[in-house]
């Protein structure tokens, strides 16, 4: 089956499916394969929340097309059926409603009557009516899916709105922005030098005049899911490697138990501890992207084991960081005396879910709280696998040959691109997120809305000016001094003009990471003579003039925000990113569009999950585990909603 093995599946809409390969799951003991098994069980069940955090009506709107697509009774190739199963396929894609990365709300190309002639003819008692009617459940969600001034968008950071109020996503019920920073200011007013990370895992509400936060643990909100993610966490301990694994599991059972983030603190430090095993896991309320504040994390999980010939690339790098923050340019002040608990490794993903489904990021740092990282370090994965797919879905596109305009450069970039970016992506997340300090008093989330596009920027900025040093040459991390120019070329190109592919026509940029990569790109295009555009034959392109100096701005530009970071300057967080990250020239995102558009490329990816079949033998034993990667989406979609459908 390996050898038959295919990265590319479905298209749909502006995604491309793949699927990864799990290298090296056949060298895995029998235990170590259960515990990925049982891990990857307790991932599959989070789904249901994920949904319902992005947004109040998505896991009905979910179900209620699940039940036409299965039972529609009509002619399933006429028009409006394709359309109801595209706008499905990307519902699921999304994890709701809205546009993953935009963060709009999709555009049914199905009618409001197709759907309501089709609810009609279905059995009532598979639709999620509650105490409904049909009608009645008609009534009150096809507002939300057809009209486009209900709830429009998920995360709105539009400068200058009520960014709680005008956002769709389900994480606070009847409050304003005022009210929200306003309570979880009080809150960390005597929190001392060791806050949790307030507001992490409730929805925060209003009842009768007062706020009130309701916590997502086993017996609150999302219990019913979380109950089943505890049960498959227990089954794990059997089968853990060693005793600091087993502690891992068990703190993390008593953080759903309860939702006290005290405990959620402990386990992210006895988590950065467990560097023995091969078999590791992310499962919890991680990341704050899709709360406008950054306070609420959504749901996410990750089954991973270690690729050990990759690694050995991470740990170089983990094992100097004290070399790269002792030479950064930034402030003394903003950087760490004594770097500690930095660890990385190269990763093969084993099993995606909630946040990281189907839609995943290829490489992740954790913990976030800022004092932990201070005082105990953080551990970063590189995810080789889904990098492998990435890079092999792209090759012989075309992409590249119609927006790099230079031979030399196109050949430098096919020599050097894949290294380079996986070892960005290791610079980023290894030693970029980890790096720099925080000023005493400085509160974690000064920055507001500002926060995800500035850590990420940072990051970004401590990889580009360390990729071109001599010092990745002398480590062996780079074959020469002329490899780092195919990232910097790379990165401005994507900055600049193809991630404009990503976004609607008179539609300004709002997604944290493409913020950032605009920011870094427009301001050193601004403020230096390194970089210029220019036009030929009606198309834009971009050149490198000064590799050296570009450089240079990577390390004044790390320096600002490194101080807006430590310093936690709001006002210059927000100029910074409305200047250079947030607006988009009509003429050029038209022109960028239409050159795209000949390619007929998705411009989105996004991974079908293995199957996993656990072996017995006559006694019922398992002996094995085995991986199949031949289920299709829309079965792998439906079959998830079957079997994990919790809530």
């Amino acid at each position: 089956m390996i050898n038959d093995f295919k990265y590319t599946d479905e298209r749909f809409a502006d995604v491309q499916m793949l699927r990864y390969r799990l290298n090296g799951f056949e060298s895995l003991s029998l235990k170590q394969k259960k515990l990925v098994y049982c891990l990857s069980e307790a991932t599959l069940w989070g789904r249901d929340i994920t949904f319902d955090q992005f947004g109040k009506y998505n896991l009905r709107i979910r179900k209620m097309l699940e039940v036409v697509f299965s039972c529609y009774k009509g002619n399933r190739v006429e028009s409006e059926f394709l359309a109801l199963e595209n706008y499905l396929k990307r519902v699921w894609f999304s994890n709701g409603i809205y546009h993953h990365y935009g963060c709009d709300k999709f555009v049914p190309a199905f009618s409001e009557s197709f759907l309501r002639r089709a609810l009609r003819d279905i059995d009532a008692s598979l639709l999620p009516l509650g105490d409904q009617s049909v009608e009645t459940m008609c009534d009150e969600l096809f507002p939300v899916i057809f009209n486009p001034d209900v709830l429009p968008k998920r995360v709105n950071k539009n400068d200058g709105d009520d960014l709680v109020l005008t956002s769709a996503c389900n994480y606070y019920e009847g409050v304003s922005q005022q009210e929200v920073e306003q309570f979880y200011a009080a809150m960390k007013k005597d929190a001392g030098p060791c806050p949790p990370s307030f507001g992490l895992n409730t929805t925060l509400r209003k009842r009768d005049g007062q706020l009130e936060e309701v916590k997502w643990c086993e017996s609150g909100r999302y219990g019913k899911a979380i109950r089943h993610i505890v049960e498959w966490l227990e089954k794990a301990i059997s089968f853990a490697e060693n005793e600091q694994q087993i502690k891992v599991i068990e703190l993390l059972i008593k953080y759903y138990q309860t939702g006290d983030l005290r405990l959620f603190d402990e386990y992210s430090i006895e988590w950065l501890k467990e560097q023995e095993g091969r078999v590791d896991f992310i499962n919890g309320f991680i990341e704050v992207y899709g709360d406008p504040l950054g306070l609420k994390a959504s749901w996410e999980g990750l089954v991973e084991f270690k690729d050990l010939e990759a690694t050995r690339r991470t740990q170089t790098i983990s094992n100097n960081a004290q070399w790269f923050e002792d030479h950064s340019p930034v402030d003394p002040r903003f950087r760490k005396k004594t770097v500690k608990g930095v660890t990385a490794n190269v990763i093969c993903a084993a099993m995606l879910g909630g946040d990281e489904y189907p839609a995943s990021a290829i490489g992740i740092n954790l913990p976030n709280a800022d004092w932990i990282r201070a005082r105990y370090g953080s551990k970063s994965v590189t995810i080789g696998n889904l990098t492998e797919a990435y890079n092999k879905a792209a090759h012989g596109s075309g992409f590249r040959e119609e927006f790099v305009d230079d031979p030399e450069t196109l050949a430098m970039i096919e020599k050097y691109g894949d290294v380079c970016d996986d070892l960005h992506t290791d610079l980023h997340e290894c030693l970029g997120h980890g790096s720099g300090q925080l000023l005493p008093g400085v509160d974690a989330d000064a920055l507001k809305a500002y926060g995800n596009t500035i850590e990420e920027a940072r990051a970004d900025l401590f990889g580009l000016y360390y990729i071109a040093d001599a010092k990745l040459i002398e480590l062996g991390l780079l074959p020469d001094s002329e490899a780092y120019k195919a990232q910097y070329y790379s990165y401005i190109l994507n900055g600049l003009l193809t991630q404009l592919t990503r976004i609607k026509p008179g539609h300004q940029i709002e997604e944290a990471h493409m913020r950032n990569r605009a920011l870094i790109a427009s301001w050193c295009l601004a403020n230096g003579m390194a970089i210029e555009c220019y036009s030929r034959d009606g198309k834009t392109f971009v050149r490198i003039t000064d590799y050296a100096q570009l450089r240079s701005l990577f390390a004044r530009l790390l320096a600002e925000v490194q101080r807006i970071k430590s310093e936690g300057d709001f006002s210059a967080a927000r100029e910074l990113v409305e200047k250079y990250g947030v607006s988009v020239e009509p003429a050029l995102h038209e022109e960028i569009l239409r050159r795209y558009e000949l390619l007929h490329l998705a411009p989105y990816k996004g991974f079908i999950n293995p199957v996993m079949k656990p072996i017995r033998n006559g006694e019922g034993e398992v002996t094995d585990i085995e991986l199949d990667y031949t289920e299709g989406y829309a079965e792998q979609m439906m079959r998830y909603s079957r079997d994990y459908g919790a809530l």
